[in-house]
């Protein structure tokens, strides 16, 4: 069977510069498949090339049976594939509840069709569905990060997208708590409660991605810097240095040689 997404000898250039050097990738219908690497490997290059966003210079993307390395971004979504990037991009200005219809709205289907897509993602994320009047802006990291995945959701991709689902809202490093504490934007939140909020917002979005993964209804390919994260959630990675894939395999193999290798600073 052949893989639901397919990167073949793809190179990509920013600014002049080239970012990709060759990836090879693949992704198949209902596997969650995890692209790793240090910072400023080209991760989310490999992302942007494969939504459109950036136009890659040569080799060939393969979508569902068709290529799409030369079709413009909303034919790509429009093809299947939902993408939820660094900084989630949701409307701040907007209720949760706005903002998941957005979702619904790009894609037209029906109310019955609606009414289920919303039921799934509540299932998934039930803080949204209790907070559904609250403005965006004014959200959690990880209840950002909840959000965005919800409305990629309703639009019913084949193929789901994640860069650094959990940015910003693990607390292990100190800099990290700082933002979060930000981000919750209460004055008198302790660092000890802001620490356990965000262990839950973290946890429940891996809960989230184990869901899915469960019932095989999409593919899902994800950018991640936290390997225990990537151990419990993927079915395979690939891992990335200076612009191309350096080693891949089923997550069993992914080794603290490995780790250490490739993918620790």
């Amino acid at each position: 069977m052949s893989a639901l997404l397919q990167l073949a000898s793809v190179e990509t250039d920013i600014g002049g510069s080239r970012i990709l050097r060759g990836v090879n990738l693949e992704v198949n219908s209902g596997e969650v498949v995890a692209l790793m690497g240090r910072n400023g490997v080209g991760k989310t290059t490999t992302l942007k090339s494969i939504t459109g966003l950036l136009p890659i210079r040569t080799g060939t993307i393969m979508f569902d049976g068709q290529r799409i390395d030369q079709l413009p971004p909303d034919a790509r979504a429009r093809a299947g594939i939902g993408y939820v990037p660094q900084g989630r991009d949701i409307f701040p200005h907007l209720t949760i509840g706005e903002n998941l219809r957005v979702g619904l709205v790009v894609h037209g289907r029906g109310r019955v069709s609606d009414q289920e897509g919303l039921e799934k993602v509540f299932s998934l994320f039930p803080v949204l569905k209790e907070m559904l009047s609250r403005k965006g802006g004014v959200l959690s990291g990880g209840q950002q990060q909840q959000l965005a995945i919800a409305r990629a959701l309703l639009t019913k991709p084949k193929l789901l997208i994640l860069d650094e689902p959990t940015e910003g809202i693990q607390p292990s490093i100190i800099e990290q708590i700082g933002d979060t504490l930000k981000k919750l934007k209460i004055s008198n939140t302790s660092e000890e409660e802001a620490t356990a909020q965000a262990r839950r917002e973290s946890a429940e979005i891996q809960h989230a991605v184990q869901e899915l993964k469960k019932e095989r209804a999409l593919a899902i390919l994800l950018v991640e810097q936290y390997v225990d994260f990537c151990r419990d959630v993927a079915d395979r990675y690939y891992a990335m240095d200076r612009g191309a894939v350096v080693v891949s395999g089923p997550i069993a193999t992914l080794t603290d040689e490995v780790v250490k290798k490739h993918l620790q600073v």
